[in-house]
């Protein structure tokens, strides 16, 4: 969840940081496994609606996955962080029940989509009332399920982020902290886990995990039934911290804050012609435990990443993840909000992209089209790099693709270099054919604040 306790990784974040030992990874399965390694996270889009955008839009584009919000019961209300409190592991959420799940499981698959849950096993609730499906609950009593036994001794919220203990053991933001540390709390999140993977879940977003310690989580995926399956797991780098990013590793992937922070700043202060070794280069985790994004429910609403309410700055940062390779990219795809509150139009019923609120990021077709093109370069590294010292740059990904993007306030011609072969290729940002001549070079013109990118394969637009 971490919808405050960002701002504690935020305010700290600095250059310096850890660099992790490749060779601690261990048997957890990092970076998506398959071909297709970009997730399309549908933010409080509920299971219906995303069955249908996996059909629509998600399959036919070259998602490998669809991340979809807690299924689990939570606490009533339309705020959109009510998902994230959750009162039983039934599936009965504001978003659908298992009947709805499980269609939209099957239908995603159909259509070459992985599922991935976004798994709350931090926390329960912060109050008393009746939940989404029926339950009665208190803050401490979750009857069939937790008791008072179950929770950490400290009652108090998390306020020093260098101290172990407070961060692991006492309430984020006034919710109430399982003891993961005991058996039976370990035994009934990994129920809870087991049952969405009898549904055919691919793999979790493991929110909060920095509030849980790595051997606590290491334990509950010893106790699944696929144990290695596909995790990523929140862990918000904050410089001088004593919980760190890089000691959850041997779980699986982990999200890199720092990589949509710096994007930011970058695309909104900086030179583009800054991003030649992004990632590693820059103190980042190694790339193949990384999950990485322009911006997330969090950060948008807390305004330390680029958001939708960016324009072009946010469009061409996605273009830019996308053709980068560094780490496993999540797009996001919310709606329009003014308070940051604000839970989904129409109870998360998504009846077209761009009404209602619905932004559908994840099919902007910038940025949409960038995935196959993801896709069609997977494993080459980054060749013929260019840059004018200020906001224009291009690379190549070996003989299979190139990219330029242009974020000056005013149009750029040249003359790019590339290693792909002669021939006719479609532009796909703007649908245009280009023609790469027997050096590997081709002509264009770029307007201010748009992009170009070319790949083997699409000849025609």
């Amino acid at each position: 969840m971490a919808r405050r306790s960002l701002l504690f990784g935020a305010a700290t974040l600095a250059a310096a940081a850890l660099v992790m030992n490749p060779t601690a990874a261990g048997p957890a399965q990092a970076s998506p496994p398959g071909t297709k390694d970009v997730t399309a996270v549908l933010f409080e889009w509920n299971f219906a609606s995303v069955a249908k955008e996996c059909t629509n839009t998600l399959g036919p584009a070259g998602y490998g996955y669809v991340q979809v919000s807690p299924p689990a019961e939570h606490i009533q209300g339309s705020q959109w962080w009510t998902s994230y409190q959750p009162v039983s592991y039934k599936i009965a959420g504001r978003l659908g029940d298992r009947a709805a799940f499980q269609s939209m499981v099957n239908t995603c698959h159909a259509a070459g989509v992985k599922v991935v849950a976004d798994a709350v096993v931090n926390h329960m609730s912060a109050g008393s009332g009746t939940g989404t499906g029926g339950s009665a609950y208190t803050k401490y009593n979750y009857p069939g399920l937790y008791s008072s036994y179950d929770f950490d001794d400290c009652t108090a919220q998390i306020s020093n982020y260098t101290d172990r203990a407070n961060v692991q053991n006492c309430e984020l933001v006034g919710l109430a902290d399982l003891d993961t540390g005991e058996s039976y709390v370990r035994g009934a999140i990994a129920g809870y886990l087991n049952d969405l993977l009898s549904l055919g879940v691919d793999g979790f977003r493991i929110d909060a995990a920095k509030h849980i310690p790595a051997a606590d989580l290491a334990n509950i995926k010893s106790r699944l039934s696929n144990p290695s399956v596909y995790w990523k797991q929140e862990v918000i780098y904050g410089s001088g911290e004593a919980v760190q990013p890089t000691e959850y590793t041997g779980n699986g992937d982990v999200q890199e804050f720092r990589y949509a922070y710096d994007l930011k700043r970058v695309f909104n202060n900086e030179n583009l012609a800054y991003l030649k070794n992004y990632g590693e280069g820059w103190g980042y985790m190694s790339s193949g435990v990384s999950g990485v994004f322009v911006d997330n429910h969090d950060t948008e609403r807390n305004g330390s990443t680029l958001s939708y309410k960016d324009n072009a700055n946010y469009t061409l940062a996605n273009v830019f993840m996308l053709a980068w390779p560094y780490g496993a990219p999540d797009v996001n795809s919310g709606y329009e909000w003014s308070s940051t509150d604000a839970g989904p139009p129409d109870n998360g019923q998504v009846n077209a992209c761009w009404q209602d609120g619905w932004k559908c990021q994840h099919a902007w077709p910038e940025i949409k089209s960038m995935v196959a093109f993801r896709n069609a370069v997977r494993g080459e590294s980054v060749t013929n790099w260019w840059d004018n010292g200020g906001d224009a740059i291009a690379f190549g990904r070996g003989a299979k693709g190139y990219v330029a993007i242009n974020h000056e306030g005013a149009s750029l011609t040249r003359t790019y270099q590339t290693s792909l072969s002669a021939g006719t290729y479609c532009d796909v940002q703007s649908n245009t054919t280009v023609t790469v001549n027997g050096s590997g070079q081709f002509a264009a013109t770029l307007g201010a604040n748009t992009a170009l990118a070319l790949y083997a394969g699409k000849s025609s637009c």
